[in-house]
């Protein structure tokens, strides 16, 4: 039953220090999240509300935004609202996941603008249910089936174990005011259908359906934390990490199960099973991309690299080494950049006369040229990398040395350009150490 006291004994078990933390409300103005925030202002907690206003049900939005805003200044509850406008550009195809992903994108910027140690929903034993039949139609893993998370990455759902009856109960022996969302009534969408056709159903088989639901996802949810336990032991066994780069070592990899591999692979977004048996057979040299994430097939391992959205960026950046000949004529990189780790100690002559200033340190770009030093012909920089075995996460971590012309003297560490190597005889010299 959900009482005062049986809510603050839910909160106490998910948020540490509950009575000194601070929280983030996400407030529709239904009925789940309106007692939430009654609830939270009789605990007599540190909190704030947000709103999001989608502008998809005409008065019916604006009318739920004043509840929610009556409700906040009546009571002196510092309120967030976001209006969605033209700029938002509602997609055409599902709203639903357009709508949670914007409203998760604004209560994660009011948190962490705030400082507050937790984001508040307001998830029911109801939602576990139709989250669970969702994912189990879509043929989800152990983690799919145990359904929304009581608490993780700072999110906290303390209501997630009571039924919408006893919600509904709280806010008619509370006189809790809330608004209904006529289109939930609709079966429109996939969740409105389970919600009004299936969970009643199973509810009419066996009176305490949602109650043995919930002691059965307890069980899966053990289940899945003692999973996770033996996937991080085997994690230890073939994952390494190096330059910013998850190494999996493919041989060990392939020892496992398939289970296994799709344990492994769906944190970093892979999760669809073809793709993971695609990625397991590929050729060296493959790239597969995740939202998140790159992939690259190298002969022994699956390289993976965090796809930083400044990657691009990064790319185009330039490290000016020398506006013009130093005095000393000597150049340390190794004072610059410390990403090539060499085994010894190089230095690279350079010829003065055969450069101009100023000297840059930058990424490879297209059509660049090299004559690498102990080689006949000139190469490309990308067809250098290409006969060097070089991985492609591995080349973008390589520098060249170029001059005011855009020449390019070096591949640091790995080959100096002889074309502008200072002979025997040359007295006009700059030295690079490496």
């Amino acid at each position: 039953m959900l009482t005062e006291a049986t809510f603050r004994e839910k909160l106490n078990q998910l948020a540490a220090d509950a009575e000194n933390s601070t929280y983030l409300l996400a407030v529709s103005g239904g009925a789940d999240s309106m007692v939430l925030l009654n609830l939270f202002l009789k605990a007599g907690l540190k909190f704030h509300a947000a709103h999001v206003n989608y502008k998809l049900r005409g008065e019916d939005s604006d009318a739920d935004q004043r509840l929610v805003e009556e409700f906040c200044t009546l009571n002196e509850i510092p309120l967030h609202v976001y209006e969605v406008s033209v700029k938002d550009e509602k997609p055409e195809g599902s709203i639903q996941v357009w709508a949670r992903d914007l409203r998760y994108r604004f209560f994660k910027e009011i948190k962490d603008s705030n400082g507050f140690n937790y984001l508040v929903t307001a998830h029911h034993l109801n939602d576990q249910l139709e989250t669970f039949v969702i994912n189990l139609s879509r043929a989800a893993g152990l983690q799919g089936l145990s359904a929304i998370p009581a608490n993780k990455n700072g999110v906290i759902r303390p209501l997630l174990l009571f039924k919408k009856e006893e919600i509904y109960e709280f806010a008619k022996v509370e006189n809790v005011t809330f608004r209904e969302d006529l289109s939930n009534k609709k079966n429109d969408y996939q969740r409105n259908f389970i919600r009004n056709e299936i969970v009643p159903a199973l509810n009419k088989m066996n009176p305490n359906f949602l109650q043995n639901f919930s002691k059965s996802l307890g069980f899966l949810n053990q289940t899945n934390d003692f999973v996770a336990q033996q996937i991080l032991a085997i994690e230890s066994k073939l994952i390494t990490h190096r330059d910013g780069s998850v190494l999996v070592d493919k041989q060990k990899l392939g020892q496992q199960s398939d289970f296994v591999h799709f344990e492994i692979l769906r944190k970093y977004g892979f999760e669809a099973v073809k793709e993971i048996k695609k990625i397991l057979a590929a050729p060296k040299g493959k790239i597969f991309r995740s939202p998140t994430f790159i992939l690259e097939v190298d002969r022994d391992f699956l390289i993976i690299k965090d796809q930083n959205p400044l990657e691009s960026d990064l790319k185009n950046e330039e490290i000016t080494v020398a506006e013009s000949l130093p005095e000393n004529r000597c150049i340390n990189l190794k004072q610059i950049i410390n990403k090539q780790k060499t085994s010894k100690k190089t230095q690279w002559e350079i010829d003065v006369s055969k450069i101009s200033f100023p000297l840059k340190l930058r990424k490879k770009a297209s059509g660049d040229l090299i004559c690498p030093v102990g080689m006949s012909g000139r190469k490309t920089v990308a067809k250098f990398f290409k006969d060097e075995k070089l991985p492609t996460f591995a080349q973008q971590n390589i520098w060249l040395l170029t001059d005011g012309n855009n020449n390019v003297l070096g591949i640091v560490p790995l080959r100096q350009d002889r074309r502008f190597a200072a002979g025997e005889d040359c007295q006009n010299k700059i030295l690079i150490t490496l």
